[in-house]
């Protein structure tokens, strides 16, 4: 099997841009709308929706990799790097303040150059022991030097190992990642969001690294598109996008990567569709900010306790299984069904729940959705 970087023109890569016309018109005109949303909430909605999408990206990218974090540390290293105050702060571990660390200096620091010492202080944050998830000890800081075999993508069974991809032997890194820092750091006439498309594969195809090539990819990914917005927050996750479409991924980067052709508009294409998938699901996820604050607002005076705010809370995002009962309040709120009755009369009275229209012992209660929006709410 061949590989792209085997091409006798690497890395001349070709992309028709008439042909991605559309994908970069759809992406852009989505962008415009998320931003104006944005711009409509208050500081205090916008920061915690930053903060939202930047556990999301961190997460996501190692969950890509099948590393599980753990979501509450991830979000409490974030927001203390940020100054922002949160409720329910853990104290996160040294994994997961690695891959913070490599996202902030990625997005928030994304108008600096990127270099060959910047990529090695990433990798160090990565791999703050030393060792990967699985123990192996690994050179850290630095390019992988090809001392246990070349660098292979493999998946199978051990006896039945399917090579997907081998990269560059290590002794053309130095040569193949200052061709394209340089190319990173340049000015070019392109597109941002092609140019990010770009700068994933061609990183990906290097694959300078022992391990963790993936996250430090996706970093690269989101600084490009950070630098496209000119350093102004992004409010969406594409490594949540990537993630939630994980096989289509790999095939995407497998069928431009696998072959010595440099015409790589099918995964250009692939990785714009997923951008705006990214950009689709911030947007449904600020439409329910946003009807969250309205609800709220319009039940301000409305004394809730503990219990009832759950409820309300898990209705609004979406995310309740099934029709709500007096038997789902009470499992849910750990109350007897005395107390999960009163709970949902008193909502019923302030007009907040309403019957469904089954009744009987089949009783189901929905959420009031029409609300008045006078009442304002406190300065932010």
């Amino acid at each position: 099997m061949t590989y792209i970087w085997q091409s006798p023109n690497w890395p001349a890569f070709e992309w028709p841009s008439d042909e991605l016309v559309t994908s970069l018109t759809t992406v852009r005109l989505d962008q415009g709308r998320l931003i104006g949303r944005v711009e409509g909430l208050g500081f205090r909605t916008r920061e915690a929706t930053f903060l939202r999408a930047l556990t999301d990206d961190v997460v996501k990218s190692s969950a890509i990799e099948g590393e599980r974090l753990d979501e509450q540390e991830v979000r409490s290293s974030l927001a203390r790097r940020l100054g922002i105050s949160i409720d329910g702060f853990v104290t996160p571990n040294r994994s997961v303040e690695g891959i913070v660390h490599i996202t902030l200096d990625a997005t928030i620091d994304c108008l600096k150059p990127l270099t060959a010492e910047r990529l090695f202080q990433w990798h160090a944050a990565l791999f703050p022991t030393g060792r990967n998830e699985w123990g192996q000890r690994l050179r850290v800081g630095d390019w992988r030097d090809d001392s246990g075999g070349p660098m292979e993508i493999v998946s199978g069974a051990f006896g039945h190992e399917k090579v997907h991809y081998v990269g560059p032997p290590a002794d053309r890194l130095e040569k193949e990642m200052t061709a394209f820092l340089d190319w990173f750091n340049g000015s070019q006439e392109m597109d941002p969001l092609v140019k990010a498309a770009i700068a994933h594969l061609w990183f990906v195809a290097i694959h300078p690294f022992g391990d963790g090539n993936g996250r430090i990819t996706r970093a690269i990914t989101d600084m490009t598109l950070a630098r496209g917005g000119g350093g102004a927050p992004r409010l969406y996750s594409m490594s949540a996008a990537i993630e939630k479409s994980r096989t289509g991924y790999y095939e995407a980067l497998q069928s431009v990567t696998a072959r010595e052709e440099l015409d790589i508009t099918k995964w250009v294409r692939w990785f714009l569709d997923c951008l705006g998938d990214a950009v689709g699901a911030a947007l449904l996820t600020l439409d329910n900010v946003i009807l969250k604050n309205e609800f709220w607002q319009a039940h301000a005076a409305h004394h809730l306790n503990p219990r009832q705010a759950k409820v309300l809370n898990r209705l609004l995002e979406g995310n309740f299984d099934g029709k709500l009962t007096s038997t789902k309040w009470a499992k849910l709120t750990s109350a007897s069904q005395d107390t999960a009755s009163r709970d949902i009369a008193d909502l019923l009275a302030k007009g907040i729940l309403r019957k469904g229209e089954a009744g009987g012992r089949s009783t189901a209660y929905e959420l009031v959705l029409e609300v008045s929006t006078d009442s304002q709410s406190p300065s932010e």
